[in-house]
């Protein structure tokens, strides 16, 4: 039924000049899916950046909170959703880890979307306990090297992006150190705080209050360049040559959505990222603005799909 649905919104679409639709959009309230519950960092920057979306084009923007399964629920709907440009998907990195990571899902992470343009970027931090004699990354992977399987690093949980980071640090430096999965980002900085783990590559948004009390080390950043959030502290890809993991946050709309809806909604999404408001409440929640293109958005999640599926068949995760 939802294919019928789909197919009668794209020929309607397609009766209408393309220059009048980009035009007249968005003419109704849009729904904006977050396939996550309230208060995570994809809430956040989506309601940010929404609301300003809605002032600026008079229409608002309506969140729609859609969580479970990793993502893979709102998701689901939004695949389902009619090409419009009525129903949007504010998602991180993670849905194109779900398409390694679960065994089948409803959907097809790169045929039945399109990228809208980024939001921000979600850097991790390699974070250590104060215990460890580490003052560099350099230091860890050195200690890392004297020490095999003797230092613990806590994650979020088996697949999750801080999993996948340390993984390609392991593989890139051959360190062996020992995954302690977490049921999500509190507990996984619960367990280093606590002394139960040496390390984690941790999201900068889950320890940055943790850095900047002194109650745990930061060693570099995943990204490529510096973040905002933690000026001083450099890449791991200046220690180790090629290292970069740069987790996002974007905008994704039901694949056939017309062109000319994709252009206006990105226009409008990097003007609200170029407000000097907008990026300073961005970077005091640890999130880096990260204005793109529709096709630099689509270039990055290609690179993305194929990476997260090496490292994720490299870690052997798995969700049934």
């Amino acid at each position: 039924m939802w294919v019928i649905v789909r197919l009668a919104a794209a020929v309607a679409v397609a009766c209408v000049p393309l220059a009048a639709v980009a035009q007249s959009y968005p003419a109704k309230t849009v729904r904006v899916v977050i396939p996550w519950p309230p208060g995570g960092s994809n809430d956040v920057v989506g309601r940010i950046v929404m609301q300003k979306l809605g002032e600026a084009t008079g229409q608002q923007f309506i969140v729609d909170n859609r969580g479970g399964a990793a993502g893979s629920i709102g998701a689901d709907a939004v695949a389902k959703a009619a090409p419009d440009g009525y129903t949007i998907m504010v998602h991180s990195t993670t849905h194109v880890g779900n398409a390694h990571l679960y065994k089948k899902l409803p959907y097809d992470v790169v045929k039945d979307f399109t990228g809208v343009g980024m939001l921000s970027g979600q850097p991790g931090v390699l974070t250590v306990h104060p215990s460890l004699p580490a003052k560099s990354v350099k230091d860890f992977i050195a200690l890392a090297k004297a020490r095999p399987g003797q230092i613990l690093y806590s994650t979020s949980g088996n697949g999750s992006n801080p999993h996948l980071s340390m993984a390609l640090l392991s593989s890139m430096t051959g360190i062996n150190v020992v995954h302690v999965p977490y049921k999500g980002g509190g507990p996984q900085v619960t367990a280093l705080l606590a002394g139960e783990a040496q390390a984690s590559l941790a999201t900068i948004a889950s320890v940055i209050n943790q850095l900047r009390a002194g109650r745990l080390k930061a060693l570099g950043v995943t990204s490529a360049k510096p973040s905002r959030s933690l000026p001083g502290v450099p890449p791991i890809g200046d220690s180790v040559k090629g290292y970069e993991m740069s987790p996002w946050i974007a905008v994704f709309a039901p694949a056939g959505t017309p062109k000319p809806i994709i252009d206006r909604l990105n226009g409008e999404i990097n003007k609200v990222l170029a407000q000097r408001d907008v990026q300073d409440k961005l970077v005091s929640q640890a999130l880096d603005p990260w204005p793109s293109t529709p096709d630099e958005m689509n270039r990055q999640i290609g690179i993305d799909y194929e990476k997260y599926g090496k490292l994720i068949q490299l870690t052997g995760a798995k969700i049934e």
